[in-house]
């Protein structure tokens, strides 16, 4: 019996079906376990550090060898954000609002400091390349970002997370679904609405 012969036209249509519904799929499966990582990241910091607690003591190296720990922040506001990784594109801007924003916190009483799993080195490079004049802890062990729940991200990295902490040394504020571009501007808001409410207290 003689083979059928679909025309060309014909083939190239159910190729190119095959590939919508596998592609279809695939955004499908991709977008299921997106929102299980985002409710895991959740649930994860939810479990080491809640609003109002008192915040985990850390100590850490900076960029210049300069080490840093919780208490040298007591009676000022401490902006401690953790990145994924020095000199890449969205941990740059993160790093560059912040560094643009940096009078406008130091003058309602805010300091910064980044943690990231990166070398000391690699910090001194990402901060010397782009100007950065806060400290950059290098956590390469991940001991910081484990005691605020922020360890474990994608491929390893330390998730985007920020913690606000009151010059008390509390948990004002914490930040699990950070947008780079604005987040130093949210921040900044933020302390002035939690700084205004403190007085008419």
């Amino acid at each position: 019996m003689e083979a059928i012969q679909l025309p060309p036209r014909t083939i190239k249509s159910f190729h190119t079906k095959r590939i919508r519904i596998i592609f279809a799929i695939f955004v499908a499966v991709t977008l299921f376990f997106t929102g299980a990582v985002l409710q895991d990241r959740q649930a994860l910091a939810g479990d080491s550090v809640s609003t109002g607690m008192p915040a985990p003591d850390f100590v850490g190296k900076d960029q210049d060898g300069d080490i840093h720990k919780l208490s040298d922040y007591r009676n000022q506001w401490l902006v401690l954000y953790f990145f994924p990784k020095a000199d890449t594109p969205g941990c740059t801007t993160e790093a560059c609002t912040f560094r643009d924003g940096i009078m406008k916190l130091k003058k309602i009483g805010a300091s910064v400091v980044g943690v990231s799993m990166d070398d000391r080195e690699s910090q001194e490079h990402f901060a010397k390349k782009y100007h950065i004049p806060f400290p950059l802890l290098a956590d390469h062990t991940g001991a910081i970002a484990k005691t605020y729940g922020a360890a474990g991200g994608f491929l390893g990295f330390d998730h985007r997370y920020t913690f606000l902490i009151d010059p008390q040394g509390r948990v004002a504020k914490r930040y699990l679904d950070v947008d780079p571009d604005r987040h130093a501007k949210q921040v900044l808001e933020d302390i002035k609405k939690l700084k205004s409410s403190k007085k008419n207290a």
